[in-house]
């Protein structure tokens, strides 16, 4: 346990899922062992920081977990005006997203597409030293946008900024979540930053974080997006060194349903606005469930069919 302990685990964004709610009952069902949650990212839209962005960085459910919000930007513009809401906010940690793979991103130069931009992240990192002394940083990054070496000039510069580690998935972004991992490129990062580095991708097993450690053991940790919704329990079934069967798992992912789903019902208005919320939170479980099950919860247009699909998953896995 003292071995594993100086490997933290970093719960990676995910977009519509890992909100202020799901943080904050996963940590009180699941423990510590999750050491550090990030918010989705924030972007400037319009002109201003997203609302809603702005809206759950101080949600009063935040102050129960570690959090790091995390940013995407295209240019020193909107780098500033992420950076000042957050520091305004009362944050002193920032992750820069230079990993997203959407191509709407990419294409506007923002997530894996900045990675190209060195002019900017040079910028970045003189302001960084200047103006945002009081800020911890750190990034999140692909290896490229097509091409898996494509990050030495910007590992060059990220190498030059203050950050606190280089979170890495070993893909491009053509690839976005599948196809092969680029481990050797992973280990030619180790050796090329200056910071810690911390895998990021496909880790949905505790014997897939054993692998990583054991083959690259200077990692300083291990961060997890899907991995933690197919399976909430794996930061914890790791640092705990005890695998839990199905049943255990199901039982305690019930319990964070009924909590994440409780919450909403408390506080929004209309089966459309709770539906909305919860149906994206089946979609990395599918696999673990009934298939016909999975399909009712997808269709179901009220909360009533809701429950009852929902339901008929709980008894089928015990």
């Amino acid at each position: 346990m003292e071995e594993k302990n100086k490997y933290l685990i970093y719960s990676a964004p995910v977009q519509g899922l890992t909100e202020p709610v799901w943080r904050h009952f996963h940590n009180k069902i699941y423990g510590d062992a999750v050491s550090v949650y990030h918010t989705p990212f924030m972007r400037v839209e319009r002109g201003e920081v997203r609302r809603r962005d702005a809206r759950d960085l101080r949600s009063d459910l935040n102050s129960t977990v570690t959090l790091v919000p995390q940013i995407i930007f295209r240019d020193l513009t909107e780098f500033r005006m992420l950076c000042d809401e957050i520091r305004h906010s009362g944050y002193r940690s920032v992750d820069m997203n230079m990993g997203c793979p959407y191509p709407p991103q990419v294409h506007h130069g923002r997530g894996a597409g900045l990675l190209l931009n060195t002019g900017v992240l040079k910028e970045v990192a003189s302001v960084i030293k200047e103006e945002y002394r009081d800020l911890t940083f750190s990034v999140k990054m692909r290896l490229g946008i097509n091409c898996p070496d494509a990050w030495h000039e910007a590992m060059a510069v990220m190498n030059t900024m203050p950050l606190h580690h280089v979170a890495v998935h070993p893909r491009t972004a053509r690839q976005q979540y599948s196809g092969e991992l680029f481990m050797d490129e992973f280990g030619k990062i180790l050796l090329a930053s200056s910071h810690p580095v911390i895998y990021n991708g496909d880790l949905t097993a505790p014997e897939h974080i054993d692998d990583v450690i054991s083959h690259y053991p200077d990692v300083a940790g291990v961060m997890i997006g899907r991995g933690l919704f197919s399976r909430p329990s794996l930061a914890e079934e790791w640092h705990s060194g005890m695998e839990w069967d199905v049943n255990r798992q199901m039982e305690a992912f019930g319990r964070l349903h009924e909590s994440v789903y409780r919450h909403y019902c408390d506080t929004l208005c209309g089966d459309a606005q709770i539906l909305g919320k919860m149906k994206p939170f089946w979609e990395y479980m599918a696999p673990n469930i009934d298939r016909k099950a999975y399909k009712d919860i997808k269709k179901a247009s009220s909360l009533r069919k809701y429950d009852d699909a929902v339901g008929r998953c709980v008894r089928i896995n015990h």
